[in-house]
């Protein structure tokens, strides 16, 4: 395009559109590759196109592509195990972050987003309802859903799947747990799962059972008032009490 030192606008162009149809094809051939080495069949041309762009997007250094495809083989295991229809959940795994793929910036979340591609391009509504429901924006209406919910957590959640600076991601855990200590009655806190969780155990003597219903949902209503963080964080409030004797 310059080798005689001028630039030529039409050679430009020609090579965009050229780069971009090749791109293009890459992606459908990525999105066929995938759905037949998972065994997946009579998708729509389109949700084959999303797809493959997957594999040119990540989600907090994860690549999305590399985590649906685990998703949909977690899904497809734990559907077995639970009598459920494998090939059914690891469609649902395969497809339930499409909606992080738009072409364009969406105001949509992206679950939701997901779940009105699915739709627009007939696929069931087990498999609508586990896409729209993984992050509990709406309501789940099969076993699918939770399914769904629980491989996408596990493939986020395991060490070494999403990149994260060392220095704020344990400061983040320090502050979850933090936060707990904050409140009358607690003993221990505990950030678990990567953050996605934090554990509260409270001292029987002070704080009742009625109490520590309470007190879960004050402290995830905090959290979610004080700190910014990736998807959900599950509080769990634990009381026990013991009783212990010697015999001699």
């Amino acid at each position: 395009m310059v080798t005689d030192g001028r630039i030529h606008p039409a050679r430009i162009e020609e090579v965009v559109n050229k780069t971009t149809k090749q791109i293009d094809n890459e992606i459908i051939e990525v999105g066929k590759r995938t759905v037949i080495e998972l065994g997946i069949h009579g998708l729509h041309p389109e949700l084959i196109k999303i797809i493959g762009r997957m594999k040119y997007r990540s989600s907090y250094g994860q690549n999305l592509l590399q985590h649906s495809r685990e998703v949909a083989k977690l899904c497809g295991v734990m559907a077995v195990e639970l009598g459920l229809n494998p090939k059914l959940a690891k469609r649902a795994g395969l497809l339930h972050d499409i909606g992080k793929v738009p072409e364009e910036e969406a105001e949509t979340p992206h679950a939701i987003l997901g779940m009105e591609w699915a739709e627009k391009y007939g696929e069931i509504p087990e498999v609508c309802n586990a896409i729209g429901a993984h992050h509990d924006e709406i309501e789940m209406t099969s076993l699918l859903s939770p399914i769904v919910q629980v491989c996408d957590a596990i493939s986020g959640a395991r060490p070494g799947a999403r990149r994260q600076v060392l220095d704020s991601y344990v400061q983040r855990l320090k502050d979850l747990e933090n936060i707990a200590y904050d409140f009358n009655g607690v003993n221990k806190a505990y950030a678990i799962q990567a953050g996605r969780e934090l554990r509260v155990i409270v001292e029987s003597e002070k704080v009742t059972d009625d109490q520590s219903a309470e007190l879960s949902f004050e402290i995830s209503q905090k959290i979610q008032t004080d700190m910014t963080y990736p998807g959900q964080v599950k509080v769990t409030v634990i009381r026990e009490t013991r009783a212990v004797n010697v015999a001699k």
